[in-house]
C-alpha cells in the first residue's frame, strides 16, 4: 500500500483540488414571462416551453 514518505502541505494538498469545485447553473430568461428558468426545461412561472404551454398553470383564486 502506497504511503507518502513525508507530509504534504496545505498549499499542494489545495492546488490539487482547485478543479473540484461546484459549476454555477446556467440561467436564462423565459422568452413569454420574462422570468428566469434553466435551459432546455419548462418555464416554473407560466409553463411554457418552445412557445407551447406544457404545463398546467393553478390559477391564483
Amino acid at each position: 500500500m502506497a504511503v507518502p514518505k513525508q507530509k504534504s502541505s496545505k498549499s499542494r494538498g489545495r492546488k490539487r483540488r482547485t478543479h473540484q469545485k461546484a459549476a454555477v447553473p446556467t440561467i436564462s430568461v423565459c422568452p413569454e414571462c420574462q422570468e428566469a428558468k434553466l435551459p432546455h426545461a419548462a418555464c416554473p412561472e407560466c409553463g411554457a416551453y418552445k412557445g407551447n404551454n406544457v404545463k398546467a398553470v393553478e390559477s391564483e383564486e
